[in-house]
Order: C-alpha cells, then sequence, then structure tokens
C-alpha cells in the first residue's frame, strides 16, 4: 500500500459523491446540505435581481432626466441671459459639445375642466425640440409641424389624464409674475391649444411639463430679448464636469455654468449609497448559508470518523481526506452558485412580466409609477457585477470547507476505532 494518492483521484470524487447521498439513517446531514445549497442559490438570485434592478432604475432614471435637460446649464449670473445666440455660437465651438439650446423656464399653474395643476413650461425652439429624441420620438405625426404660432402648447400625456384633455382642446395657463398695474402685479392669464401629447416613462416629467414655443415663451414670462439659460449636450455626459470649465469660459463673464451632476448630486448619491448598503444586507444571506456549509461539514465528519479512520489505515494521506470532505462542500456552494445565477439571469430577463403577474394575483399595484417616477420596472444586468458576485460565492463556499476537512485529515485513526 502507499501513503500517496494522486490529488483529486477518481476516489476521492467517488467518495464525496457517497458522503453527499446520506442513507436515511443519515438524513439529517442531507437536510443540513440541502438548507445551505437552497440558501446559497437564493442569496445569490437575491442579490443579482436587486442590484440589477438597482442598476436599471438608475440608468432609465439618467437616461430621461438628461434627455428632458441638458448636460450643462448655462444661466446668467443674476438677471435672465441676453445675447444668448451669440454666447451660443461660442459655446458649440468647444471640443465635445454636440448641441446648445436657448431655453425659457417658468413655473405656471394649469387648469381645464375645472382642475387645477402646478406645471413647468419650457419655451424651446422646434428644432431643438426636434433633437430632444425622447421627447420628440413620443409625438404623433404632425405635432412638431403645430407646434408653432402663439397659441399651441405639446403637454405630458399623464397631465392630460388628470386634466382630461386632447390634443386640439385648450388649456389655461396662469402666470403669478404678469402684467404690473397701478394695483400691484396681477397674474398673467393665456389659453393655449394643445398641439400633441408627449409620453417618456417618467411619470414625474409626464404630468408636470409643457412644451412652448421659445418665442411665445419670452412674451408670456416678459422676457422680451432674453432666455433663462442655455442648455449644453455633450458627447459624453460622463466628461460634463470636465467640459463645465472651457464651456463657462466660452460663454464669457456673467454667465454660470453647471452639470446635471450638481443638479441632481443628492438624488443620485442617494441611490448610490442604498445600492451599496444593499449588496452589504444581501451578502450576509450567502455568508450565512457557507456557514451552514460549515455546519453540515462538521456534523458529517463527526458522523463519518469511523470510516476516516478505516481510509487511513488502508492508507489514504491525510490530505486526501482533506480533499474528499472540501469537494463534498465546494459541490454544496457550486451548485448552489449556479443555480442562483440560472434563476437570477431567468427573473431579470422576464421581471416586468413577473411584476404584472404578481399584481394581478394580488390584486394591488407592484412598482406604483407615481412613487417611483417610472412606468415600468427596470432590470440591468452588469457583466462585471454578476461575476464578483458569483465569484464571492464561490469564494465563500470553498473557504467554508476548510476547517470541516482540516478536522478530517487531523483524525486519528486510533482514537476513531478504539472503542469499536
Amino acid at each position: 500500500m502507499t501513503s500517496a494518492t494522486r490529488p483529486f483521484a477518481r476516489f476521492e470524487w467517488m467518495l464525496a459523491g457517497r458522503y453527499l447521498r446520506a442513507k436515511r439513517a443519515e438524513s439529517f446531514v442531507s437536510v443540513i446540505s440541502g438548507f445551505s445549497l437552497v440558501g446559497i442559490a437564493l442569496g445569490v438570485a437575491t442579490l443579482i435581481i436587486v442590484m440589477s434592478v438597482m442598476n436599471g432604475f438608475r440608468h432609465d432614471l439618467l437616461s430621461r432626466i438628461l434627455g428632458l435637460k441638458g448636460h450643462i446649464m448655462i444661466e446668467g449670473v443674476q438677471t435672465a441671459l441676453p445675447d444668448y445666440d451669440a454666447i451660443a455660437a461660442k459655446v458649440r465651438e468647444v471640443p465635445g459639445v454636440v448641441h446648445v439650446a436657448p431655453v425659457v423656464e417658468g413655473q405656471v399653474m394649469a387648469t381645464a375642466n375645472g382642475a387645477s395643476l402646478g406645471v413647468i413650461v419650457r419655451g424651446m425652439r422646434r428644432d431643438d425640440l426636434k433633437v430632444m429624441s425622447v421627447v420628440s420620438k413620443s409625438l404623433a405625426p404632425g405635432t412638431l409641424a403645430a407646434f408653432a404660432g402663439d397659441d399651441s402648447v405639446v403637454i405630458g400625456q399623464r397631465l392630460a389624464e388628470r386634466l382630461r384633455l386632447a390634443p386640439g382642446m385648450s388649456i389655461t395657463l396662469i402666470a403669478p409674475r404678469g402684467n404690473v398695474t397701478p394695483f400691484g402685479v396681477t397674474p398673467r392669464i393665456k389659453t393655449y391649444r394643445i398641439a400633441g401629447t408627449f409620453r417618456i416613462g417618467m411619470s414625474e416629467y409626464d404630468q408636470s411639463y409643457i412644451f412652448m414655443p421659445l418665442a411665445q415663451a419670452q412674451l408670456y414670462f416678459n422676457l422680451a430679448d432674453a432666455v433663462s439659460g442655455l442648455e449644453v449636450m455633450t458627447d459624453d455626459p460622463d466628461r460634463a464636469d470636465a467640459l463645465a470649465g472651457p464651456v463657462s469660459h466660452a460663454a464669457g463673464p456673467g454667465t454660470r455654468a453647471y452639470t446635471w451632476e450638481d443638479i441632481n448630486s443628492s438624488f443620485f448619491g442617494a441611490i448610490e449609497v442604498e445600492r451599496n448598503v444593499m449588496f452589504l444586507i444581501l451578502s450576509l444571506i450567502i455568508l450565512v448559508a457557507a456557514l451552514n456549509i460549515v455546519s453540515g461539514l462538521i456534523m458529517l465528519v463527526k458522523d463519518k470518523s469511523q470510516d476516516i479512520a478505516i481510509l487511513r489505515t488502508m492508507g489514504a494521506s491525510r490530505g486526501a481526506v482533506m480533499r474528499v470532505f472540501m469537494i463534498a462542500g465546494a459541490s454544496i456552494g457550486i451548485v448552489g452558485t449556479l443555480a442562483g445565477l440560472v434563476i437570477g439571469v431567468a427573473f431579470c430577463a422576464n421581471i416586468e412580466s413577473i411584476r404584472q403577474g404578481l399584481s394581478r394575483i394580488s390584486g394591488t399595484t407592484i412598482f406604483d409609477p407615481t412613487i417611483y417616477f417610472l412606468e415600468r420596472m427596470p432590470a440591468r444586468m452588469d457583466t462585471a457585477e454578476v461575476a464578483a458576485v458569483v465569484l464571492m460565492a464561490l469564494t465563500l463556499s470553498f473557504l467554508a470547507t476548510l476547517y470541516p476537512a482540516w478536522r478530517a485529515a487531523r483524525l486519528d485513526p486510533v482514537e476513531a476505532l478504539r472503542y469499536e
């Protein structure tokens, strides 16, 4: 007989498989192993699903915010921005800038059919609205052609539904600061014809934004030949901070430039913090499942101590015994991780259908768009993140096998067989 065996020999795999398929009298060990496998699978699947949903939420929210507003905003330091066309021409020459649009923006009250809502009016030129694809692609044919004159506006679909309006009908806008009279400032009230409606899929914008031709917005808000600011679109939103300096320098004195990150820093910062905290919390599920592997293997080693002693007396080395139990424990981790990966990917691929099905079964609204801004539950899997989750689960599963396997290898055959 030899005391040395080839690492991971066939008999080591055979023994590990035999130990995992326990007999009825040893079924408790198999139950613990089964719970460990299920725990790892659920932990991996849950982590993949939650991280993918949060990635999708951030991506969809960001794409809609940046689709409706510029990556960089230029405003006057104290007043509205005059000579905006000349400033826009200079900003367009900055490398990385792809589009510059003058914008007039103000808050008003919209009323129709006895209902009133606070909304934001954005005055834009028709060509600039056409470039804003997140809005223009949702417009019905002919809407952009009708977006002209002094009495046409385009409103959000949710706003139209709440005020019971349709294209061709009228909406009344009331601005708090209007004409100056001897009795003070009176509100400006004007009725506009709805040229069409847009739907970008973000409820907050679909129910609170109205687009108006730039010249009419200047007249409505008493801005004469000035605008609220210039919206700058860049070739890469992530480079907005780097381009803010050159853009501000091109705009000249009397202006200030700030990026979309400056405006939404607290919002997206909160999303990032929540994402990191959720990752840490859900990782504990995998850790608990890995600890179950430890307890299951320790019980298995104790139950199989006589078998281990006989193997040692027949020539099996300590390394061979250790590898047997490492294979047994790692098999639970690998199978559980792969099962969790399949479940997580399948769930993310069909998450909207699953949400709708659960909503029908429970009779409740899951992922209310009025609360979560978006109309569909998003899921965007990041390959690197999924790989990190899988690698973490496999690593914890492997580490969980080391101590029980080491105890099995250190078992003294004489002590184990003394009372047999």
